[in-house]
């Protein structure tokens, strides 16, 4: 089964934010890391779980998995699937940096508004 991708508006934030940070330094990497990150997303449309569960899912009640890119950026998303219609989606929620302080609420990880 192919499982369509949703990006929310706080992972586009999260991207946005991170490319910004990078461009400081290097606008070529920048943009090589931004086209990088959604060609990771879309593996996802086969497999997502295979990744691991994230450590938020301890503490969220939901089933919150992890994609590492580059050995320090975490896409924390969550699946669903539709069984009876033989679809499912896959719905990235946010884009972190491993020294990023870990979200601690639900509404961090499924809110879509970017935080401020």
């Amino acid at each position: 089964m192919a499982y369509q991708i949703e990006i929310s508006p706080t992972a586009v934030a999260d991207i946005e934010s991170i490319f910004l940070w990078i461009k400081e330094d290097s606008p070529e990497q920048a943009y090589r890391w931004v086209r990088g990150c959604y060609e990771i997303m879309l593996t996802l449309e086969n497999f997502p779980k295979r990744c691991s569960l994230a450590l938020e899912s301890q503490y969220m009640g939901i089933e919150v998995r992890q994609l590492l890119y580059k050995k320090q950026f975490y896409i924390l998303f969550t699946v669903s699937e539709e069984v009876e219609e033989q679809e499912g989606s896959v719905r990235i929620h946010r884009v972190r940096g491993g020294s990023q302080q870990r979200l601690q609420t639900i509404d961090q990880l499924l809110g879509d508004e970017p935080e401020t």
